[in-house]
């Protein structure tokens, strides 16, 4: 994105996205709509359209096509703001709505007031590859996940029951116990999830890999107990510039882990958590979480301040302490990268200690 203190420029461009075509509208600074057209999404035809085009503002909206389309556009010498499709009613609610009156209402938004987008960053193309990796073992550990949970179904469907195993053992600890009627049909699927944990395997050295090749700040964050080289390298890829936060508390918020709001006069509803952000950093944080307040966590300040809250009781209680403490991980590994400390277990006993 360019800088805020340049002039704003005097033609504003909405540009609707689609697989393999896209719309956009080209709109001045009196309102007027100067001209409109369709060409194929390519890096070849936009380059082609807006490549020799004086600066523009060029409103997207975040998609599939929006990371390699928005770097694309800069590198042409145009500002780019990628819109919140969450946030543009005006758009996904209009019931009147195609890709033309979509890439002309953009354009309007975009020339009125940029914020009213609550326009968003794209992470660089390196960090996008790399967290690829992360998001091509988290399919295989869903599909494996699947696969075990067929398995067990069909078993307890004629009556049978399976042993307790872990994932990656599972082919061998339950190939004996599957009934003689489902063999033929559930030896190939045994085999698929054997091969999946292979393959999951190989997938955790590249993980490992990647952060210590290129990623040596999951080391620092590596301290915290319940936090390996997934998480940490997830963390480091998604939000990518520490810098972009105000404060580490913001970065919870970021990660949809704070309840939603809908206060009205005296009415002050309490809600669920937002589940903004991105879904399996979440998911990840969440199973540090969860391993922090189980019988194997360490003792630390975290674990007794979300044991505490666990015990507060009510409807819930173990749940809302979960997420958190993910939310407080969240903003602690934050800390340690942007800061450069070193991890303290007991960091808030110490400080009353010294107090006293």
């Amino acid at each position: 994105m360019s800088d805020a203190r340049m002039p704003t420029p005097r033609i504003t461009v909405g540009l609707d996205l689609g697989d393999r075509h896209s719309q956009f509208c080209l709109v001045d600074e009196n309102s007027g709509v100067v001209e409109e057209g369709r060409l194929r999404t390519t890096s070849v035809a936009l380059h082609r359209e807006f490549a020799e085009r004086p600066p523009m503002r060029i409103v997207i909206e975040v998609g599939t096509h929006s990371p390699w389309v928005s770097r694309l556009l800069e590198h042409c010498g145009h500002e780019v703001l990628v819109a919140n499709a969450r946030k543009i009613r005006l758009i996904f609610v209009n019931d009147n709505k195609n890709d033309r009156i979509d890439a002309e209402s953009l354009a309007r938004v975009g020339r009125l007031d940029p914020q009213l987008l609550c326009p968003i960053r794209h992470r660089g193309a390196q960090a996008q590859v790399d967290l690829a990796t992360l998001r091509s073992r988290d399919s295989l550990v869903r599909a494996r996940t699947q696969l075990i949970n067929h398995v067990r179904g069909a078993v307890k469907a004629v009556g049978g029951r399976l042993p307790r195993s872990s994932a990656p053992a599972f082919p061998r600890k339950v190939a004996e116990h599957i009934p003689a009627e489902l063999r033929t049909t559930l030896n190939p699927v045994l085999e698929m999830i054997g091969r999946l944990s292979c393959e999951i395997r190989a997938a955790d050295r590249r993980v490992e890999r990647l952060a210590a090749e290129r990623y040596p700040e999951t080391e620092r964050l590596k301290q915290v107990a319940g936090v390996g080289p997934i998480t940490s390298l997830c963390f480091v890829l998604t939000l990518e510039d520490p810098t972009r936060f105000p404060n580490s508390r913001a970065v919870g918020a970021y990660l949809g882990m704070r309840p939603k709001r809908r206060d009205s006069g005296a009415r002050s509803p309490q809600l669920r958590i937002s589940k903004r952000g991105d879904t399996m950093l979440r998911r990840l944080l969440v199973g540090s979480a969860q391993y922090i307040l189980g019988p194997f966590g360490p003792d630390c300040d975290l674990q007794r301040w979300g044991l505490r809250l666990a015990q507060r009781g009510g409807k819930n209680a173990k749940k809302r302490a979960v997420v958190a403490v993910a939310r407080k991980l969240s903003c602690m590994l934050h800390s340690l990268w942007i800061n450069g400390t070193e991890y303290e277990p007991f960091r808030s006993e110490k400080a009353k200690t010294a107090a006293a």
